[in-house]
C-alpha cells in the first residue's frame, strides 16, 4: 500500500519544512503477512518537466488512504489562529496545540528514512521578510511559468494550490493539477478533482453527528486493540452552538437570560456531549452557546486567509455542515456547504470529490446611492444570479466597484450564494479586506504575512495596478448605482420588490392564485378588519399586518452599516413620538458581542429597546424558524380569521412555514426596513406616499422622516466600531457562561454512552468489525424496499422537520416516556440512530411506486404483501437475514447534501440503490457508507426493463476488489429470469478502497491503527 508521511527537510525557516514522502508497503491491510518494502520516487526536476507529461503512477493492488497530508495541521503553532490571542475552554488553546499526537510522531520517525521528494518540491519557495529572514515556504505557481496560470480566475487558484501542496499521486494526482491549470477547457467537460480544504467548520445541529461518530470510532479501534486517542480530527475543526436558541421571550430586559435558561433546559444533554468532545478531540474549537452565529465568528475570528503550518504557506479553505459557510467568501477564503458524511471525511484526512466548477465573472462598477443598503444590493445580485443560472459554479466579483464595497457588504453578498444557486460566490483578497482583518484584530504581523504570501502567488487584487485580464466561464456586470432600495418576498428570497413597487405588489399577489406570488384571497376578504383584545388593551389585525419583525441572521447582523442604520431608524421614530405597536413581536439577535458594544458605544441600543428591538439572544433564531410562541390572542386572530399575516426579518430565507407557521407572507429586508415595517405595522404600504404614523406633535410622519442617509450611518460606523471591542469579545468567547460551566464533563477520553437517551445514542455502523477488511459484497436474492420516479430528493429520504405522532420514531420515543410536547424535531436528535433511521423514508409526501398511486412514507413488505412504514418493512426484512435494494429514476438524491440520507437507510439494510442518475455529492455518500450505487444504461430505467419491484434482485461483484475498475459494467439478474446491465458507480480507486473497508469510517480506522 501506499501511505504519504512528512519527513523534515533542512530550512532557513525557524519551523522545519515538511515535504510529502511516499512509501510503498507490500503489505495488505486485509493480511497480517508482510515483507520487504520498497520505495518507488516520482520526484520531477524543474516544472517544465511536470506539465511536460501527466501520467500517474502504475496502481497496485493494495489500495490505502494518506491520512498525512493532513498532518501539518494537527502540529499547528499559534499562528493557527492568527490572533495572538490564547483561548479554549477548560484548558488553554496554546496547550491544545503544543500537544502533538505521539501516534503521529511515531509514524514519521518510523518511515522518515524512506522518503522521496514531493513531486513539486521544485517549485517550493521562502517567502522572506521585509526585515529580514522569513515567513516559511510555500507553493509557487508563478514558478510553474504556465501562461494558464496568470488567467484563471482566482477562486479557481485555490483549488489549484491545494491540489498542488497535496499531490502525492493517490489521493490527489498530477493528472488532477493539469486539469486544474486546463481550466478553460475542463471544467466545460463536468471532470471531478479532489480537493482537501484547510479546515471545517460545524454548528450544533449538524456537528452533534459528526462528533458522535468521532466517539463511536474511538471504541471500534479500542476494540480491534488500538489506542482511542489516535482518533482526533486532522484538520482544525471548530464548532459554533448558535442553532438552539429560540425567541421565547421577546420585548424584555430580560430575555437574553430567560431565553438562554430555555436553551439550556431543552438542550442540556446535547451541550454536554459537545463540551465533553471539546476536551477529549485535539484539534477541536467548541464556541459555547451564547456567543454568537457561527458565520459570524469565522468572519470576525476564525478566519485565518492564509495558513501558516510548520513553516508551510498555504490558503484558507473551509467546508462547513451549513449551507451559509459562504459568508467567509467575502474575506477572500474560498469556502461553502457540504453534507456531514463529506466534512467527517475532511476531518479525517480524505478528499472530498468535486467537479472542476464554471466560474462566473460577475463585474461591479459605480457605488450605492444614498439611503441604499447593502442588503438592498444582495436581494438585486440574488435575483440576477438566479435568472442567470450559476447552480453548481463559483461567482467571482471583481471591478472597480470593489472598492466602494466594505468587507461586511462583501460577507452579505456572499452570505447568501445558497440563495442564488451558487457554491461559491467569491471576493479575492484585497486592501479592503486587509484593513478589515485589522480591525477585526488580527495582528499587523499576521496581516503582513497574509499580504506578502497572497502578493507573491498573485493572489491578491492590487486596484492601483493594472489588472490581468482573467477567463471566465460568463460574465455578468451591475452598475452599483442602480441598486434600489427593495425586500424580497413573500416565499422566495430571489423574488425582489422594489420598495416603491410594495404596495401594489402586495395586492397582486393577494389576487393571484396559490403560489409563490399569491394568496388566493376573495375580494370581499381583503380588507377585512380583526379587532381583539391584546392583553387588556384595543387591537386590530389586517391582510398583510406585521406580527413578526426580527433582526436576525448572519447576513445582516455581521454588518455594522446596517445594524447602526437600524438604531438610527429607532432613534429618530423615538424623537418623532413613533411606538411598534405592542402585538408586534420585535427581536434583536446579534451574530455576536461586538454587535452589542458598538450598539451599546453608539447610544443606540437604548433606542432600539424602546421600541420593543431588546437583544433576545446571540443565535439564528427566527431566520431558521426559531421563532417562538405568538402571543395567544394574536395567533387566535390570525387563524380563526384565515388573516395573511406578515413577518419581516433581515434573513436569508423565507419559505412558507419556515419563519413561523402562522405568517404565511416573509418579507427579508435590511434591519433599517424592518425597523421601518415593524413601525408602520403593515407591508400593505406605499413608503413613498403614505405616512407611517402619527408624531407626538399630531403631524404625520413619513419614511423620508426616519430613514438616515448614508453619511449619519458612516458617521456613527466610525465612531463605534473599534479594534478593541472585536479583540476583548474574542479573548472570552470560550470562556463560557455560567450554564455552559455547569455542565459536567466527564474526563475519559471515550464517551460514556447512556443507554436510556434519546439525544445521543452509539450508532451500530462499527458492531463486530475486526482488522481484517470485509472486502467486495455482492447482493444476493435482495428484495425491493423502494421503487421510486425521478427527482427523489434528500428531503424525501432524510429526517427532518418534525416527528409526527404516528410514525416509528415517535412510538421509539412513547416507548422510553418521552411525551409528545417533548419530542422535539429531527434535527435535534440527529445524534441518536434509533430515531433518525426510524425517521429515514418518513416524508409524508413521498411516492413509493409500490403503493399503486397512494403517497406517504409505507411500502409493501413484498413477501407477506403487508403495507407497512418503511423502516417497519425494512427490519423485517433485516431481521429475516434478507437484503433489500432501491430502485430509483433520475437524479436520486438531489436537493441538499445531507449525511442522514445515506446513514438512515444503510441503517435500514439497504445494500444498493440502481437508479438512472445520481446527484453527485449523495452518490458519493452513499458510498462512504458501504452502499454500492448502480446506474440503468442510457435509455433504461425500471419500466423499460419490466421491473415491477416485486422480483429479488441479485448483483454479481468480483470477489476481489483489485478486478474491481471504477465506472466498469454490473450484471444484475432477477429471479423470474430478467438479467440487465448496469455501470458501477464507484467513480475513482479511493472510492474503491472505502467499499473495500466498508465504508470511509471504517477504513480511516483499520489505517490509524496500523499507524
Amino acid at each position: 500500500m501506499y501511505l504519504p508521511t512528512y519527513c523534515s527537510s533542512p530550512s532557513t525557516s525557524s519551523s522545519s519544512v515538511l515535504r510529502v514522502c511516499r512509501v510503498r508497503f507490500a503489505s495488505n491491510l486485509s493480511s497480517s503477512s508482510s515483507s520487504s518494502s520498497s520505495v518507488r520516487n516520482y520526484s520531477v526536476s524543474s516544472p517544465s518537466r511536470i506539465f511536460a507529461k501527466y501520467s500517474s503512477p502504475s496502481r497496485v493492488s493494495y489500495r490505502s488512504l494518506s491520512f498525512s497530508s493532513a498532518f501539518p495541521s494537527v502540529r499547528c503553532s499559534s499562528a493557527r489562529w492568527s490572533h495572538g490571542v490564547d483561548w479554549r475552554s477548560p484548558v488553554s488553546l496554546r496547550a491544545q496545540i503544543r500537544t502533538a499526537s505521539p501516534v503521529l510522531e511515531r509514524f514519521e520517525r518510523t518511515i522518515a528514512s524512506m522518503a522521496y521528494d514531493h513531486p513539486f518540491n521544485g517549485i517550493l519557495s521562502g517567502l522572506p521578510k521585509p526585515g529580514g529572514g522569513e515567513f516559511g515556504k510555500f507553493y509557487s505557481l508563478t514558478a510553474l511559468n504556465d501562461p494558464r496560470i496568470e488567467k484563471l480566475p482566482y477562486s479557481i487558484k485555490i483549488l489549484l494550490e491545494s491540489a498542488i501542496r497535496n499531490c502525492d499521486n493517490f489521493q490527489v494526482t498530477k493528472e488532477d493539477v493539469g486539469k486544474i491549470i486546463d481550466w478553460e477547457i475542463s471544467a466545460p467537460k463536468q471532470v471531478e478533482i479532489p480537493f482537501k480544504p484547510a479546515r471545517v467548520l460545524l454548528q450544533d445541529f449538524t456537528g452533534v453527528p459528526a462528533v458522535v461518530d468521532l466517539a463511536s470510532m474511538r471504541e471500534a479501534i479500542k476494540d480491534i486493540g488500538s489506542n482511542p486517542d489516535k482518533i482526533n480530527p486532522l484538520v482544525p475543526v471548530d464548532l459554533v452552538i448558535d442553532h438552539s436558541v429560540q425567541v421565547d421571550v421577546a420585548g424584555a430586559e430580560n430575555a437574553v437570560q430567560a431565553n438562554m435558561d430555555l436553551e439550556f433546559k431543552r438542550n442540556k444533554e446535547r451541550f454536554a456531549f459537545l463540551k465533553w468532545g471539546s476536551t477529549a478531540f485535539r484539534n477541536m474549537l467548541v464556541v459555547p452557546p451564547g456567543s454568537g452565529i457561527v458565520h459570524q465568528v469565522n468572519l470576525e475570528y476564525l478566519g485565518r486567509v492564509v495558513f501558516n503550518t510548520d513553516g508551510i504557506l498555504y490558503p484558507d479553505s473551509v467546508v462547513g455542515t451549513d449551507s451559509h459557510t459562504t459568508m467567509i467568501d467575502g474575506l477572500g477564503v474560498a469556502g461553502w456547504g457540504v453534507g456531514g458524511i463529506e466534512a467527517e471525511a475532511v476531518m479525517l484526512g480524505q478528499p472530498m470529490s468535486m467537479v472542476l466548477p464554471g466560474v462566473v465573472g460577475f463585474k461591479l462598477t459605480g457605488k450605492l446611492r444614498d439611503g441604499v443598503t447593502a442588503t438592498d444590493s444582495v436581494l438585486t445580485v440574488t435575483q440576477i444570479l438566479r435568472k442567470h443560472g450559476v447552480v453548481g459554479k463559483f461567482v467571482e466579483f471583481y471591478g472597480e466597484g470593489m472598492s466602494q464595497l466594505s468587507l461586511a457588504d462583501r460577507a452579505t453578498i456572499a452570505n447568501m450564494s445558497p440563495e442564488y444557486g451558487a457554491t461559491m460566490g467569491f471576493f479575492p483578497v484585497d486592501h479592503v479586506t486587509l484593513q478589515y482583518l485589522k480591525l477585526t484584530g488580527r495582528s499587523d504581523d499576521t496581516v503582513a504575512m497574509i499580504e506578502a504570501y497572497l502578493r507573491a502567488n498573485k493572489m491578491f487584487v492590487d486596484y492601483n495596478e493594472p489588472q490581468q485580464e482573467r477567463v471566465y466561464s460568463s460574465y455578468l456586470e451591475l452598475d452599483l448605482a442602480e441598486v434600489e432600495p427593495c425586500i424580497s418576498g413573500p416565499k422566495r428570497p430571489h423574488d425582489r420588490v422594489p420598495l416603491k413597487e410594495m404596495k401594489a405588489d402586495w395586492h397582486s399577489c393577494l389576487d393571484n392564485k396559490v403560489g409563490f406570488k399569491g394568496f388566493a384571497v376573495p375580494k370581499e376578504q381583503q380588507e377585512k378588519v380583526v379587532k381583539f383584545s391584546f392583553h387588556g388593551q384595543p387591537a386590530e389585525l389586517k391582510q398583510g399586518s406585521v406580527v413578526i419583525a426580527a433582526i436576525t441572521s448572519c447576513t445582516n447582523t455581521s454588518n455594522p452599516s446596517v445594524m447602526l442604520g437600524a438604531g438610527l431608524v429607532a432613534k429618530k421614530a423615538c424623537e418623532l413620538g413613533l411606538e411598534v405597536k405592542p402585538w408586534v413581536k420585535t427581536s434583536l439577535a446579534p451574530g455576536s458581542g461586538v454587535v452589542t458594544k458598538y450598539l451599546l458605544q453608539s447610544g443606540l441600543q437604548k433606542y432600539l429597546n424602546k421600541q420593543g428591538f431588546h437583544i433576545v439572544g446571540y443565535g439564528c433564531t427566527t431566520c431558521i424558524g426559531n421563532s417562538g410562541d405568538l402571543d395567544e390572542s394574536v395567533a387566535s386572530a390570525i387563524a380563526d380569521n384565515d388573516l395573511v399575516a406578515a413577518a419581516v426579518l433581515s434573513g436569508n430565507r423565507n419559505f412558507e412555514g419556515r419563519v413561523h407557521p402562522l405568517t404565511r407572507a416573509n418579507y427579508l429586508a435590511s434591519p433599517p426596513l424592518v425597523v421601518a415595517y415593524a413601525l408602520a405595522g403593515t407591508v400593505d404600504i406605499d413608503f413613498d406616499k403614505e405616512p407611517i404614523g402619527t408624531g407626538k406633535d399630531g403631524k404625520s410622519v413619513y419614511f423620508r422622516d426616519i430613514w438616515p442617509t448614508s453619511a449619519e450611518i458612516a458617521e456613527v460606523v466610525q465612531s463605534s466600531v473599534l479594534p478593541e471591542m472585536f479583540k476583548s469579545t474574542y479573548e472570552a468567547i470560550t470562556q463560557g457562561n455560567q450554564l455552559w460551566n455547569q455542565l459536567p464533563v466527564p474526563e475519559s477520553s471515550l464517551y460514556g454512552w447512556d443507554s436510556d437517551s434519546t439525544y445521543i445514542h452509539k450508532p451500530p455502523y462499527f458492531d463486530g468489525m475486526t482488522m481484517d477488511p470485509p472486502g467486495p459484497r455482492g447482493v444476493k436474492d435482495a428484495y425491493c424496499l423502494l421503487l421510486f420516479g425521478d427527482s427523489i430528493t434528500t428531503d424525501h429520504i432524510s429526517p427532518a422537520g418534525s416527528i409526527h405522532k404516528d410514525s416509528p420514531a415517535a412510538k421509539y420515543l412513547m416507548d422510553r416516556g418521552v411525551d409528545r410536547k417533548d419530542f422535539n424535531s429531527y434535527g435535534s436528535r440527529r445524534g441518536n440512530d434509533e430515531v433518525m433511521a426510524r425517521g429515514t423514508f418518513a416524508n409524508i409526501r413521498i411516492v413509493n411506486k409500490l403503493l399503486n398511486g397512494e403517497v406517504g412514507p409505507k411500502t409493501i413488505h413484498i413477501p407477506t404483501g403487508e403495507k407497512l412504514y418503511v423502516f417497519d418493512a425494512a427490519m423485517r426484512y433485516k431481521s429475516a437475514g434478507q437484503d433489500t435494494v432501491v430502485l430509483a429514476g433520475a437524479e436520486y438524491g438531489s436537493g441538499s447534501s445531507r449525511d442522514w440520507a445515506a446513514k438512515g437507510p444503510m441503517l435500514q439494510g439497504v445494500k444498493a440503490v440502481i437508479a438512472k442518475s445520481f446527484e453527485r455529492i449523495h452518490r458519493s455518500n452513499l458510498v462512504g457508507m458501504g452502499i454500492i450505487p448502480l446506474c440503468f444504461k442510457a435509455g433504461e430505467d425500471a419500466e423499460t426493463l419490466g421491473l415491477t419491484g416485486h422480483e429479488r434482485y441479485t448483483i454479481d461483484l468480483p470477489s476481489k476488489t483489485s478486478d474491481i475498475k471504477p465506472g466498469q459494467d454490473i450484471t444484475v439478474t432477477t429471479d423470474n429470469g430478467k438479467s440487465f446491465t448496469c455501470t458501477l458507480r464507484f467513480d475513482t480507486e479511493v472510492e474503491l478502497a472505502y467499499f473495500d473497508h466498508g465504508g470511509i469510517l471504517q477504513y480511516v480506522i483499520r489505517n490509524l491503527s496500523k499507524q
